[in-house]
């Protein structure tokens, strides 16, 4: 498709650190960068063949790889199937924290849960950490892996108090504290020690190295899984094309179709692709916005989250041209909340007002999902699908929860029964913890998709769409998303999401149409980019 820029363009590269290099200079491997796009003849084969699979795990980023990579420590064979390149969706999107600070949560679960399951949350967030770190040891990795502090903070320190004690009561090393962070005022905050940032691109580069080393399992980018039929075995629908073939036009007629049989399936994606226990109804999405930028001096050393609605993100990465301070925050629901374009600019207000920005040298934006009770949900996905599982609804913490999936999935899937899998699973009951929210996002959904519809109804059709914008029109009672490239060409598709038919929003600084309901994402041509939706927007004149 066209490129879509803007007049008053932002400044920063619209990518990670994670992505900038490692997809722009280079793959940081042996193999050859295009080797799992589908035109591998080894690769074509499998997909066509009847070999038996344990495993097919959809979804190649860290939540993904991790189940497969301790899947194949377990003897299973595995195929994992990516849409996109490894880690290229949240996984590399993300502030790449490894850290059991993951805000409000101890004196939350400790309430909601009890104790027991608030020192399950903590001491698998800490046996990932470790993982990963054992992993980097024994593969010798190179992804900047580095244990730092992380602070939690606000000026609630009754708050702070709550989450620090039950932070200790967990397990954890963390300390109630006054004096952070260095940059902003703040009345207290928690120190959790020995946490991590690491390279998430790299280090999952390398796994799936290790994965592919001995035959015992494959990872098959550009490799794009349509719908999943659960029975014994399951099975997944799947497209995938050579890459000579790819980005001719958003329908291939040379894209090849096929379906893959496997014992179990696993669905490592933001939202799952299978949804036959309400996942809609159960999560909801939000975006955050991250800025890299270099600073006229040293940025602040450990990791910082202020707590509250608009939350803030600030940690240090070190890359070749030096040192890069991350500032994340700006969340809001998908497709909710106005111009996108001006979260990266207030978010760039409160970095200049706090640190010496000599320049933005990156800027991007990341989705996930949250459970209404704010426990991932990991686990066999729906009480008819045996044979099917599922890891979502992160919380914007999926580096140590993907880590944690993994382990827990492959156990359950080797037989055992692991202590946390009550805690984590999918079709758990927690009206105490979950209602009021459930409640209050699925009011919001239905209000959006009864707003939506009646302000495109009766709003007057713009004559005039500049290069960059888009609009929703009407065209004989029906809606059509209208969005216009750099060049001046207009682009035209429904603009109805595939997924439960709401309304879409157009997303001012991604380019793209968001869906206000359940969080699908479309380019201008309507192709699917991730949420709920499997198919794309069709065509509209």
């Amino acid at each position: 498709m066209s490129e879509f820029t803007r007049r008053d363009d932002l400044p920063g590269e619209p990518t990670s650190p994670w992505l900038a290099d490692t997809l722009e200079s280079g793959e940081p491997s042996e193999r050859e960068p295009d080797k799992r796009r589908g035109d591998d003849s080894r690769d074509a084969a499998l997909l066509e063949s009847d070999r038996p699979i344990d495993v097919a795990v959809v979804g190649a980023g860290v939540a993904g790889l991790s189940t497969a990579i301790e899947l194949r420590e377990r003897g299973q064979t595995v195929v994992v199937l990516e849409r996109d390149r490894i880690a290229t969706g949240v996984t590399g999107k993300s502030t790449a924290k490894l850290t059991s600070q993951h805000g409000l949560i101890y004196d939350h679960l400790r309430r909601e849960f009890g104790r027991r399951q608030a020192s399950q949350y903590a001491r698998i967030q800490e046996a990932a950490i470790d993982t990963v770190e054992q992993r980097i040891d024994d593969l010798e990795i190179d992804c900047g892996f580095e244990r730092h502090p992380a602070y939690l903070y606000s000026n609630e320190p009754d708050e702070m108090e709550r989450e620090a004690e039950a932070a200790r009561a967990a397990g954890l090393s963390a300390t109630y504290v006054t004096s952070v962070p260095p940059f902003e005022r703040a009345q207290a905050g928690v120190r959790f020690d020995d946490q991590a940032w690491f390279h998430p691109r790299k280090y999952l580069l390398a796994v799936a190295d290790e994965l592919e080393a001995d035959d015992g399992a494959v990872v098959l980018e550009g490799t794009r899984v349509t719908d999943v039929t659960p029975g014994s075995p399951p099975s997944v629908r799947l497209e995938y094309e050579s890459e000579r073939e790819r980005g001719s036009t958003r329908e291939s007629e040379s894209a090849r179709s096929t379906r893959l049989s496997a014992r179990r399936v696993v669905l490592a994606t933001g939202f799952p692709i299978l949804d036959r226990a309400g996942y809609f109804a159960r999560m909801h999405p939000k975006r955050s916005y991250v800025l890299g930028l270099r600073l006229d001096g040293r940025p602040p050393e450990g990791m910082y989250y202020r707590a509250g609605e608009n939350y803030r993100s600030v940690r240090m990465h070190r890359d070749d041209d030096g040192e890069l301070l991350l500032v994340g925050g700006e969340n809001h629901k998908t497709g909710q909340g106005g111009s996108t374009i001006e979260r990266y600019r207030r978010l760039l207000r409160w970095a200049r007002e706090r640190f010496p920005v000599e320049s933005v040298d990156y800027r991007w934006s990341t989705q996930d999902y949250e459970s209404a009770d704010r426990v991932p949900l990991v686990g066999r996905a729906a009480p008819a699908t045996e044979n099917v599982f599922v890891a979502t609804g992160f919380r914007g913490w999926g580096m140590t929860n993907g880590v944690a999936a993994g382990r827990l999935l492959a156990d359950l899937l080797t037989g055992d029964s692991p202590p946390e899998r009550d805690l984590f699973d999918p079709l758990r009951f927690t009206p105490k913890a979950s209602l009021g929210t459930t409640l209050t996002e699925n009011a919001d959904a239905a209000s959006e998709f009864a707003t939506d519809w009646l302000q495109t109804l009766l709003a007057p059709d713009r004559s005039v769409l500049e290069s960059g914008e888009g609009t929703i029109v009407r065209r004989g009672g029906k809606p059509i998303a209208c969005a216009r490239d750099a060049d001046g060409d207009l682009h035209t598709t429904s603009a109805v999401c595939t997924h439960m038919y709401c309304l879409l929003e157009w997303n001012d600084a991604e380019c793209s149409w968001d869906c206000p309901c359940h969080g699908s994402r479309f380019n201008p041509d309507g192709e699917v980019l991730e949420g709920p939706a499997t198919e794309d927007l069709p065509s509209r004149e």
